[in-house]
């Protein structure tokens, strides 16, 4: 019994009683409730989906946010709870935008079945019927971007330029398969090749959507697959010999 009582003077003393009024309301945390992340991480993926899709019809200035807010279907409280303003969002749009093309370059370049320059002519066909669905009003947004921020924007414009560089490399690597398989000759500088495909490729693009048709996108592909067979051509032109003089 003196056990017993030692135990139940134990429990009170670890676990002090409380009186609860059970008619007194249950004050709740506050706060939004926990949640496992997926509701979150949905939201914020649609918000940067329809951010792209406009942006790169209408440019950065010439969205509004209102606008994003409508065609999301989201309120602008919640908005400002992923993003801490239009700036912020901008940049996570360019963020994903690169992730999102890095990973069509990857599935374009690395199909093996294909030799690399022709992966590469299916990558411009690609994007040429992607304009041509979009009556070519859309066009490539970190290019869009780079015209009309790069001037203003210094956080913007090393993003752009990032993920460029990015890209570039994608397309190095194709031009170094292209060089084992003796399509691109093995003297030529790739890095710059792959410099000279993103300068007119873009430019290509924004032609595209300026003159609403796929001509220039089709001059650009002739004339940059000519400029490596001549590339080709030269490298394989013996060279001639200087006669003695007499």
């Amino acid at each position: 019994m003196l056990a017993a009582a030692r135990d139940r003077t134990r429990e009170t003393t670890a676990m002090p009683s409380r009186n609860v009024d059970k008619n007194k309301p249950i004050r709740r945390p506050r706060g939004r409730p926990k949640s496992d992340g997926t509701a979150h991480s949905a939201t914020r993926e649609h918000l940067l989906r329809c951010g792209m899709e406009l942006l790169t019809e209408q440019g950065y200035v010439g969205t509004g946010l209102d606008q994003i807010l409508k065609t999301a279907g989201v309120p602008k409280g919640s908005f400002y709870h992923y993003f801490k303003s239009k700036d912020d969002f901008g940049h996570a749009i360019i963020e994903a935008y690169g992730d999102y093309f890095v990973a069509k370059l990857d599935h374009a370049f690395t199909d093996q079945n294909l030799p690399p320059l022709d992966r590469l002519r299916n990558f411009i066909a690609d994007a040429r019927k992607g304009m041509t669905r979009h009556s070519f009003k859309r066009g490539c947004l970190v290019g869009n971007l780079s015209q009309e921020l790069s001037g203003t924007e210094e956080q913007f414009r090393t993003q752009l330029e990032t993920v460029f560089s990015i890209w570039e490399k994608r397309v190095a690597d194709l031009f170094k398969e292209a060089q084992a398989t003796g399509d691109v000759p093995a003297n030529a500088n790739v890095k710059a090749l792959a410099s000279f495909f993103w300068i007119g490729w873009e430019g290509a693009i924004l032609r595209s959507r300026l003159v609403r048709s796929a001509a220039p996108l089709n001059v650009f592909e002739k004339t940059f697959f000519a400029h490596l067979t001549n590339l080709q051509g030269q490298t394989a032109k013996p060279a001639l010999k200087k006669g003695k003089s007499r």
